[in-house]
């Protein structure tokens, strides 16, 4: 097997040349068609995010690689050897190894994100899309899909967020339990607070209000996971609403007053609020963790819990990196096995062919010289079974004479269905 990976990511190259090397799905289309056209490649598949560009492919030569090199900076327009210190390449085992390594989670910027999974999958389906995955790779990839189940399944690598946004997300579910019928008022639009409102939709939140000084902003990430927008200025009028209130806007100033929370703690007969605070400096003032139905948490509490996570991700990582390494022993072994048992069932299968046609003739033969039917297709019966047995009979007289009895054993699984094995 000629497998080859080649690619940048986040610890071998800068920002600017993984926008350089990155791919759209359109662009991707275009270049896995290039490939599948050139002289080296047999099957190839292109994985492309922000932080990493690889390119998997099976080559028919193993000397090919810097062939595909070259084509990579031709189909950037890049200048001669540009990538070369942000290159990295695997080859055969190390390439296996390394894809299951990245389709683990084992290779990204956060130790056991799940996004990269479904990035290797959209990039396998684009590949299928285009006719460029055969037998090497169809294996290989159903391989590391059964692969990386088994790393979710089997370890912690996933359980423990590691993100500010999902930590407090994780906390509220703690909280809670079932969100569906809770109401989050989000205080901000920025980016850490469109991935809590990600990830609170995820967990099937009952109801959610985007809170921004600029209605816009927040009208327009609100529409796109089915909440509403309001401008800070309305807290009040809602604020009696949210069972869980997190905050992360720049504002120099608290958001978020005792006062306020007071009110709204009245309207809600004391059911309690839980807030998480990411913001620095904070959205919601310290005080406000003085109320007794208020759970509030900030960001120093959200790092201890990260650091804690992460501690627990590296144990897990490191018994991932366990089941990679004897499954992609598993599949060389495969893949091996196959290789050389494929040409043995080929020239079997072709001699079998040949006993069949030459049979046939001669049955054909006979019968445009006005032979029986019947007699006719008795002789080919018969001559067919002694053909088709005559080697093999032969081989295991002799195996039984020399007392091969390991021979023998095999012959009763080959030959025999288990019902029939003396």
């Amino acid at each position: 097997m000629n497998l080859l990976t080649l690619g940048v990511n986040h610890e071998t190259a800068p920002v600017d040349i993984r926008e350089t090397v990155s791919f759209s799905s359109e662009r991707a289309l275009e270049a896995i068609s290039e490939l599948k056209r050139h002289q080296y490649v047999s099957e190839c598949i292109i994985l492309s995010t922000c932080n990493r560009t690889e390119i998997y492919c099976t080559l028919k030569s193993a000397d090919a690689e810097n062939a595909i090199l070259d084509w990579l900076h031709q189909f950037f327009a890049l200048p001669e050897k540009t990538l070369i210190p942000y290159l990295y390449k695997h080859q055969n085992q190390k390439a296996v190894t390394h894809i299951m390594r990245v389709a683990s989670g084992l290779n990204s910027l956060v130790l056991g994100e799940p996004q990269i999974f479904g990035q290797i999958k959209d990039a396998y389906n684009l590949a299928h899309k285009a006719d460029s995955v055969h037998h090497t790779l169809e294996n290989l990839f159903q391989h590391i899909f059964r692969t990386v189940k088994q790393v979710r399944t089997d370890t912690a690598i996933g359980s423990s967020p590691v993100s500010v946004a999902f930590s407090a997300v994780t906390l509220s579910k703690q909280f809670f339990g079932d969100l569906s019928e809770q109401t989050a008022l989000l205080l901000g639009a920025g980016e850490t607070i469109e991935l809590v409102a990600r990830h609170l939709k995820e967990n099937h939140i009952g109801k959610l209000i985007i809170a921004n000084r600029t209605l816009e902003r927040a009208h327009n990430l609100a529409e796109s996971l089915g909440g509403y927008a309001i401008e800070l200025a309305e807290i009040d009028s809602h604020l009696h609403e949210a069972d869980i209130v997190i905050g992360s806007t720049g504002s120099p100033t608290a958001i978020l007053r005792k006062p306020q929370v007071e009110q709204a703690l009245k309207r809600r007969k004391n059911r309690p609020m839980f807030m998480v605070d990411i913001a620095v400096p904070r959205d919601i003032e310290a005080s406000i963790d003085e109320l007794e139905d208020v759970y509030l948490y900030t960001v120093d509490d959200l790092h201890e819990i990260i650091e804690d996570n992460k501690q627990s991700r590296q144990s897990a990582a490191q018994e991932a990196e366990e089941i990679i390494s004897v499954q992609s022993e598993n599949f060389m072994a495969q893949f091996h096995a196959i290789q050389e048992v494929n040409p043995l069932i080929q020239t079997f299968r072709q001699h079998c062919l040949e006993i069949k046609e030459q049979a046939l003739q001669q049955a054909l033969h006979q019968l445009d010289n006005g032979a029986q039917p019947e007699e006719v297709i008795k002789k080919l019966a018969n001559q067919l079974t002694n053909k088709l047995l005559h080697n093999p009979t032969k081989q295991l007289h002799q195996a039984g004479l020399a007392g091969q009895h390991q021979l023998i054993e095999s012959a009763k699984t080959l030959l025999l269905n288990d019902s029939e094995q003396p």
